[in-house]
């Protein structure tokens, strides 16, 4: 089971392979928008991936489109209700912001 490292708060807990990463940062206590319930529609869980990336599922179109109709996405961006967590370690940057859907 990966462990995710949060930023900025430095939180690290240990969360199931295959699970979003939406679910375990809201099961850990992360504070984290989720306006749509992790149908891709807001844009609002979008973080920023910083290691781990690998191991997470590969994005979607359903994804790729709401990430693509977000201002400030990189190429480390990430929705979290889209993203399944693999074997590796995570580290995960929460932005406070998403798409004002």
């Amino acid at each position: 089971m990966p462990f995710i490292t949060v930023q900025p708060s430095g939180n690290r807990f240990e969360a199931a392979t295959g699970a979003s990463l939406l679910s375990a940062l809201l099961a850990a206590g992360e504070p984290i928008p989720h306006k749509c319930e992790g149908k891709a529609q807001c844009g609002s869980c979008h973080v920023f991936v910083h290691e781990g990336r690998k191991s997470i599922s590969k994005i979607k179109a359903a994804e790729n489109e709401r990430l693509d109709a977000i201002v400030g996405v990189g190429s480390k961006s990430r929705l979290a209700c889209q993203s399944l967590l693999g074997e590796e370690d995570v580290t995960v940057e929460l932005l406070g912001f998403g798409s004002g859907l």
